[in-house]
């Protein structure tokens, strides 16, 4: 419970948006003493205030608690009230891994997949990143913007008020900052926060499959120090994979891009396991993405660390691939967050609800466990611990309220539905 004057609109000044949110069924993770990381049993947990009041002003909270404390109300001018009867109040998701930048859909590699091509095989003759990378250069900048700015749209309907986007299907000097500039004004005129992550290292373009070297050395030589000049990305990536880029490869590009600033963050374990997680976390990776395959040295290099694990299960269940161990993760301590990885070949939803339903059915995490993991745990595998997921005094973190629902299980449970009736940014 908050002191009673938190409660108190005389905090408010009259030229400010002032919003209350009242008769809320739960409060959900609003506290002043959530952890910036959960972990291990603890996911298991999240605090929840029922019979609740939330009061912002200028999206700031500035009081919440139980509805026993809302009084002493000074001001009811230019205050708008929203009735939170029956429903659920939370943060809003922060997805921490995304490929919302592209030209087109790629259904056609759908199609191949229910015909029986695997996701390598469709790659193999050409399909798959290769394939987004040809028709990137079809758009202009206005057209890729757009077209991603819609998309954001969407998502942020589904509750998502934080993401992460990569290039990657650009593969040339020319594409990638392409690209990296669509992000940059996301970044400006999208209303929620946006991270940029370079990942020249998706795939080798054509010209390149012959001389793995040589593509190497153009991102280190060339990419990066245009990259850096425009100050155009927070992080760097590189898909670390048979067939794609070797541990080796991958430790050039990161520390490379280290020497620019850039945080690392990595695809890993999607098909194999190749030593790529104990080399990130050396190279010191915020986090850790995909992980559906893993091994004993993969854990013990995670629990040394401060490397965020990060499941996409959304991929997992488009490609029926294995889901990645969350329960083996958790058990050994340690904390796990969830994306969606949204793309246009491996994961075409960028829906964090039913990311966090996939959660629940197909890796067995509890509601709680896999909410933590879309809020707070998310929001430290994008570096956004500071701002966003959780609800707590004087942060400006994206809020959204559920439709009436009988539960906050009932999210996962009833997949397929929109149960997000408004998201406060």
């Amino acid at each position: 419970m908050i002191p009673l004057e938190y409660a108190k609109f005389s905090l408010f000044s009259p030229s400010m948006k002032k919003i209350l949110i009242r008769n809320i069924k739960g409060l959900v993770q609003a506290s002043e003493v959530l952890p910036t990381v959960i972990k291990g049993a603890e996911m298991a947990t999240i605090p929840i205030i029922e019979n609740a009041f939330v009061a912002l002003e200028d999206s700031e909270v500035v009081g919440y608690g139980p509805m026993e404390d809302l009084n002493g109300i000074d001001d009811w001018r230019d205050l708008e009230v929203i009735d939170g009867e029956g429903r659920y109040v939370l943060p809003a998701f922060c997805d921490p891994h995304t490929h919302t930048v592209f030209a087109r859909t790629r259904e056609e590699e759908f199609v191949d997949r229910i015909n029986g091509l695997s996701y390598e095989e469709i790659a193999l003759k050409g399909g798959g990143i290769l394939n987004s990378a040809r028709r990137l250069n079809e758009l202009t900048e206005e057209e890729l913007f757009e077209a991603a700015l819609t998309r954001i749209e969407r998502f942020i309907s589904y509750g998502t008020g934080a993401l992460e986007i990569k290039s990657g299907y650009g593969l040339s000097v020319e594409a990638e900052l392409k690209m990296l500039r669509v992000i940059q004004r996301l970044k400006t005129e999208a209303p929620i926060a946006i991270k940029a992550t370079f990942l020249g290292a998706h795939a080798f373009p054509l010209e390149y499959k012959q001389d793995q070297e040589g593509y190497v050395q153009l991102i280190i030589e060339k990419m990066l120090p245009a990259i850096a000049k425009e100050e155009l990305a927070d992080y760097i990536d590189c898909f670390c994979e048979r067939n794609y880029f070797t541990v080796d490869q991958m430790e050039r590009i990161l520390l490379a891009g280290k020497e620019y600033g850039l945080i690392p963050k990595v695809h890993v374990n999607q098909f194999s396991v190749m030593g790529g997680v104990k080399k990130a976390v050396e190279c010191g990776a915020l986090s850790v993405d995909h992980l559906e395959e893993l091994d004993e040295e993969d854990i013990l290099a995670l629990k040394s660390s401060d490397c965020m694990p990060t499941i996409l299960p959304g991929c997992s269940h488009f490609l029926s691939i294995p889901f990645g161990d969350a329960r083996r993760l958790m058990s050994n301590g340690l904390p796990v967050a969830l994306a969606s990885d949204f793309n246009p070949g491996s994961t075409p939803s960028g829906n964090l609800q039913n990311v966090w339903s996939l959660a629940c059915v197909k890796m067995r995490m509890t509601p709680e466990e896999a909410l933590n993991a879309l809020t707070i745990n998310a929001a430290y595998a994008i570096g956004l611990s500071e701002t966003h997921g959780r609800i707590a005094l004087g942060r400006k973190s994206p809020i959204l309220i559920t439709k009436e629902i009988p539960s906050l299980a009932y999210i996962p449970y009833a997949f397929g539905d929109q149960h997000i009736e408004r998201v406060l940014l």
